[in-house]
């Protein structure tokens, strides 16, 4: 179950939530665009290995491709409204990365990724991630797709559209931003 710490009466600077977060390595550590603190259980055996075959799948492509940088689930985000976040996959094209100076590659990056994947965990609330595959698109995201494998359902979220629900879909097109990818979720359900 997720939890989430209320900081109304003090702020964690950017530098203690990074420090928390390295110090706590073992935690999923995110932080709302309100500065509060959310605390993520680890995922189970079969969720991992999903998300092992998805970040694969993503990397493998991006290797053959040489069109950006793939990050997997322990990378983080400063998105522009202020939240931390980290994704289950994400990617962004390299004349982004190429503008990140060393420092900034060495923490959280500052920005939001063009395409993120989000994997449902059992623990994981609907709403919550529904709301969270929202931000990123508000801070930029031109690409999401939130997996559901309970309910084999995919939500395709893109910038100025409705969210697209696709049940029980046996790929997934990377559509005009990332080229020629694509997704075979037969290894994810």
């Amino acid at each position: 179950m997720t939890v989430e710490v209320k900081f109304n009466s003090f702020q964690l600077s950017d530098e203690q939530f990074f420090q928390l977060c390295q110090d706590n390595r073992d935690l999923r550590l995110e932080r709302s665009a309100k500065g509060d603190l959310i605390i993520m259980p680890p995922t189970g055996g079969e969720t991992s290995n999903s998300n092992a075959g998805i970040t694969a799948q993503l990397w493998l492509w991006n290797n053959l491709h040489k069109l950006g940088v793939v990050f997997d689930s322990s990378g983080g985000f400063k998105l522009p409204n202020g939240a931390d976040r980290s994704t289950d996959a994400a990617w962004m094209p390299l004349e982004k990365w190429q503008a990140l100076t060393p420092q900034q590659k060495e923490r959280f990056l500052p920005l939001s990724p063009d395409f993120v994947i989000e994997l449902m965990s059992p623990s994981d609330n609907i709403e919550t991630a529904r709301k969270k595959m929202q931000e990123y698109l508000d801070n930029g995201t031109r690409l999401g797709w939130l997996i559901n494998r309970k309910t084999r359902e995919v939500e395709i979220y893109r910038q100025g559209q409705a969210v697209e629900i696709l049940t029980n879909p046996e790929s997934l097109s990377g559509e005009n931003i990332l080229s020629q990818f694509v997704l075979e979720l037969d290894n994810i359900w």
